[in-house]
């Protein structure tokens, strides 16, 4: 009986197993291209090989430090400010008493994560543009029109801004589950020894999420080149190039726009070896920090 349920269990797999292979593994063979001269009309295995060129040339590039410095920085200000909002949005709404109000605050700030990209990048360019809703209240009130997503000196803060109003309340889905883990006779120990909310939340709710907050920054780490592609894909122009441009859209703009596939390839690959790294630094500091494993 156990043996045909292993058989049940294991055909069950095969589907999985399929996708993984077709979509996932058959794939790698492509990262051949970036250490070729390839040839469209040639093919992967009789385009001419260059070995470490391509890797060459990138390093040659003038933007590519550019580049990678702003995928770091706006990933950095992304993470910090997400996590900053939703620690603190957990520790107020952790306060809230009526349940009603609770649950209609949480929906309201879980509903911008599960709103796609391209329909956002919509709402944000009518919102942000020089006659939006934000530019006619600051003429209101005398300050000119800022060209928000025009200007290399606002894009990036833009990109920061409108990523944490996204996740910030799903983010806190988490931080919110650790504090039900909290002991309430700790609260009910502090209040009658006189504390008041604002004590309580200091020394019992903070203190009892900062595994959880340790666990989130180091896991975190990994995506310090994940600087958001589909976001700045749909809001960036030629003119924050300077400021907005990522890893990811130069990898778009290189290997399918101007048909520089060995180029865009090797990039792409550099970033993964990066970040293949920056994952297992992550998970090594998450087991020593915090006491997660994965295995």
């Amino acid at each position: 009986m156990r043996n045909k349920l292993a058989i049940h269990y294991h055909v069950m797999l095969i589907p999985a197993i399929v996708i993984l292979g077709l979509f996932s593994i058959y794939p790698l063979f492509g990262l051949m291209i970036a250490f070729e001269d390839f040839k469209p009309g040639r093919g992967i295995w009789h385009s001419p090989f260059v070995g470490w060129e391509n890797f060459q040339y990138v390093f040659m590039l003038p933007d590519i430090k550019q580049i990678f410095y702003n995928t770091v920085s706006i990933a950095i200000m992304k993470i910090v400010f997400t996590q900053l909002f939703a620690i603190v949005f957990a520790l107020l709404l952790n306060e809230v008493k009526n349940l009603l109000f609770k649950k209609t605050v949480q929906t309201i700030v879980y509903l911008p994560h599960f709103i796609s990209w391209v329909l956002l990048g919509g709402i944000i360019i009518n919102v942000l543009s020089l006659d939006g809703i934000v530019n006619e209240a600051l003429q209101a009130i005398g300050i000119p029109p800022i060209f928000f997503l025009g200007s290399n000196h606002w894009f990036p803060g833009v990109m920061v801004g409108t990523h944490v109003w996204q996740e910030f309340g799903f983010s806190a889905i988490v931080y919110l589950a650790a504090l039900t883990g909290i002991n309430p006779s700790l609260y009910e120990a502090a209040a009658i020894d006189g504390a008041g909310r604002f004590k309580r939340l200091l020394h019992i709710s903070l203190p009892g999420i900062t595994a959880t907050i340790i666990l989130l920054l180091t896991l975190d780490l990994q995506n310090v080149l994940n600087a958001g592609f589909e976001q700045i894909l749909n809001l960036y122009n030629p003119m924050v190039y300077q400021s907005g441009d990522i890893i990811d859209t130069y990898v778009y703009r290189a290997g399918l726009r101007e048909f520089q596939y060995e180029l865009g390839t090797a990039v792409g690959l550099l970033k993964s070896a990066v970040s293949f790294v920056l994952i297992a630094i992550s998970y090594f500091l998450a087991s020593k920090f915090a006491n997660y494993r994965i295995f």
